[in-house]
């Protein structure tokens, strides 16, 4: 079967070639395991349960995972594996699944939650993505995904080409999340007493959509043009996480404008 579920359509049958993802089609994961350091309504006190997939459609110079994302590190798993990769997390009381990087094996995805849930598995699901996502693939999910945690990176082009090769980053990624809002319209959360308990005050999500912009070192003015469009576009109906922990690989040394940390002054502004 050749493979069109992400916006680089590279039709590749990755049965018997890599995909633009340098992943075929069998899943392969690199960690699974409680991750305590997402955002609060995430992680709370318990932890995420997250399960990073190996490699990435996206693939930014920049990435704090390069070695996930290039393909480099990872196991090879079966769906019926991840199915209980899955319980295992909601039996070390994961407050979700955390599915990392996940669009090049969201079919198997589908199907492993699907047989996760025939066999006990309550807690909400977590679609951690790039942002990078075709509507069409997107639909599979409807009903299968409780929360997504798309990144949207860039609105200029010039960025989104020079640091991510997708000159249509903008426009993908605005497509995208409007079919994530459309699954999911508004913010919902776990029981308050239940999560008092785990000491989160808003409470854990259990549906919604958090929108994470990851400043990049000199791009305040766009990182400003990210949060004005998800603003006047989506309100309060989305919440917007706007981190500041970049930190330079040693692949960025030759692109000397990515090779220093955001500074106090820019994430103040």
């Amino acid at each position: 079967m050749k493979c069109n579920l992400c916006p680089r359509k590279c039709n590749a049958d990755r049965e018997k070639q890599e995909g633009v993802c340098r992943m075929p089609w069998d899943i392969y994961a690199a960690r699974a395991a409680l991750h305590m350091w997402e955002e609060p309504c995430i992680s709370g006190e318990n932890g995420s349960g997250a399960v990073f997939f190996t490699g990435c459609t996206l693939r930014c110079v920049f990435c704090q995972n390069h070695e996930i994302a290039a393909g480099k590190r990872g196991q090879k798993i079966d769906g019926s594996h991840l199915a209980e990769i899955f319980l295992k997390l909601q039996q070390q009381k994961a407050n979700n699944i955390n599915l990392v990087t996940p669009t090049q094996y969201v079919l198997p995805i589908i199907a492993a939650v699907k047989k996760a849930k025939a066999q006990g598995l309550k807690i909400p699901v977590v679609y951690n993505t790039s942002g990078y996502e075709r509507v069409e693939t997107l639909k599979n999910l409807e009903g299968i995904v409780d929360v997504y945690l798309p990144d949207f990176k860039y609105t200029d082009t010039t960025y989104a080409k020079r640091y991510s090769n997708a000159p249509d980053y903008f426009d993908v990624t605005k497509a995208a999340l409007a079919e994530m809002v459309r699954q999911h319209p508004a913010p919902q959360f776990a029981d308050k007493q239940e999560a008092a308990v785990r000491g989160i005050e808003e409470g854990i999500m259990t549906g919604g959509v958090i929108v994470r912009h990851l400043m990049l070192p000199g791009l305040l003015k766009d990182t400003k043009a990210v949060i004005r469009y998800l603003y006047e576009t989506y309100g309060d109906s989305i919440y917007i996480s706007i981190m500041n922990q970049y930190t330079p690989m040693p692949f960025v040394e030759n692109i000397p404008e990515l090779n220093r940390k955001v500074t106090h002054r820019e994430y103040d502004k």
